[in-house]
């Protein structure tokens, strides 16, 4: 009996080692199916953020995961090397790239426009943001090849080309023509004249809104101007003592004497052959006057205007001539021989009257 509480007792000790022995089989187990599974899963992890360097090793799925890890912050304007999406690799090392964008000012279109960049140049900077260049624009003080530098200014110059065509006027000539038929200071036009047109064109640059440069391009004429005709009288005119208005073409200041037909002017009398006819075979009245043919023709029609507050002798025609009358002298003729005498030698003023 005592045999068999022994025997039990020793199986109860076996049984006890045993359950400790797979607990210790399951604790190692489970730790290095852990441990593989944390080998298995690790991924390798370089991140060059500027001149700094972070390697770590991590069990997290994507880059934007590891970046938290290790407290990298990015903002959406900075440059990171592989999408945040994007999952790790585990059989080789995962190298992030950072690049923390700058701020420059970029002066354009009459306001200031901050702008974070991590490009390199100023070109690829603008080429990325919402300021987009025209092919004529450029840049003021900067060039497009210069590196950025934080809190740079840029100002963009707005270069446009126009073509742009001026009409100017262009004044007609006046033509003008004497006309013997009018009064002298009277004009008649004959035909309206015409502004012609001409037209310029020019190539013109502006630089925000204000022009800088103008090339003339074409200078033409598109409408011809059409002279003016006109006519003026070359009439004079003249109011008599009278009141009447005569139309002459020359005055001449002119000394004037007076004769008859008396023996004593004539040198006939009464019945003798060519008695009160005159050289031109005129009879011999008022109104009829001896010239030098010279300086007036015979036969013309003229007005003796008379100086002081004598009347006009009046209306006349060159009809005589005489020895004594010579360049500016005329001889009137008088029925009445006392006024002849009477005239005696006077300043008289010879208009030579239109046909």
């Amino acid at each position: 009996m005592k045999r068999v509480i022994l025997l039990l007792k020793n199986i109860k000790r076996c049984l006890r080692y045993k359950e400790i022995f797979i607990v210790l089989l399951v604790i190692i187990f489970s730790v290095g199916m852990g441990f593989a599974s944390f080998k298995y899963l690790t991924k390798d992890v370089v991140i060059y953020e500027g001149t700094k360097t972070f390697v770590t090793k991590t069990i997290k799925g994507t880059v934007k995961d590891v970046l938290k890890q290790c407290n990298v912050e990015v903002k959406h304007y900075d440059y990171v090397s592989i999408p945040l999406n994007t999952r790790l690799q585990k059989r080789t090392v995962n190298d992030i790239h950072i690049k923390r964008a700058v701020p420059i000012y970029v002066t354009a279109d009459g306001k200031v426009t901050k702008i974070m960049t991590y490009r390199n140049t100023v070109g690829e900077a603008l080429k990325n943001c919402s300021i987009k260049l025209g092919d004529m624009d450029k840049l003021s003080d900067t060039k497009l090849e210069n590196s950025i530098v934080s809190g740079m200014k840029v100002k963009v110059v707005r270069v446009k080309e126009k073509i742009i065509a001026e009409t100017s006027p262009v004044a007609f000539k006046t033509i003008t023509r004497e006309n013997d038929r009018l009064d002298k200071d009277v004009k008649n036009v004959i035909r309206e004249g015409k502004v012609g047109t001409r037209e310029k064109s020019f190539k013109v640059i502006f630089e925000d809104g204000k022009e800088v440069a103008r090339q003339l391009l074409k200078d033409a004429i598109i409408g011809n101007p059409l002279d003016a005709i006109v006519e003026v009288g070359t009439i004079a005119n003249y109011k008599t003592s009278r009141g009447d208005t005569i139309r002459y073409k020359k005055a001449l200041n002119m000394t004037a004497t007076a004769y008859t037909s008396s023996y004593a002017d004539t040198g006939k009398s009464i019945g003798d052959h060519g008695f009160g006819i005159t050289s031109t075979g005129m009879k011999a009245r008022k109104g009829v006057i001896a010239v030098d043919p010279k300086v007036i023709p015979l036969g013309t029609r003229l007005y003796v205007e008379t100086t002081g507050k004598m009347p006009d002798y009046g209306y006349a025609i060159a009809g005589d001539i005489g020895g004594a009358i010579k360049g500016n002298i005329i001889d009137l003729y008088y029925d009445d021989i006392s006024t002849a005498r009477n005239w005696g030698r006077r300043q008289v003023k010879v208009y030579i009257l239109q046909k």
